[in-house]
């Protein structure tokens, strides 16, 4: 009895502890292409967003700037403008900086 009861004590310890890192665990994944596109940048192999935004947003004159998208993939950004109720996307190597797509 005092055997199962150390089992059933280690397993419950385990479990708990097991339950206690998911929360980490979730936070780690749920940075998803955002937290790609970070760690990229941090690492020199691709431009910031704000630096990607640095070199577009001027661009896109009279535009109302709605944000940005990151695909992992592809390692380009999408930021997406509006105006006079037309939306434009414009897709950004994230590698270069330079426009690789444009649609409406």
């Amino acid at each position: 009895m005092k055997r199962l009861r150390s089992l059933i004590a280690g397993i419950i310890a385990a479990l708990t502890l097991g339950i206690l890192a998911l929360p980490a665990v979730a936070q780690e994944k749920s940075g998803g292409d955002q937290g790609e596109a970070r760690r990229e940048a941090q690492a020199g192999t691709q431009l910031s967003l704000r630096e990607i935004e640095r070199r577009i947003l001027p661009k896109m004159q009279g535009s109302e700037y709605l944000g940005p998208a990151y695909d992992s993939t592809a390692r380009a950004y999408r930021l997406k403008f509006i105006r006079d109720g037309r939306v434009t996307y414009i897709d950004v190597d994230a590698r270069t900086g330079k426009v690789i797509g444009r649609s409406r």
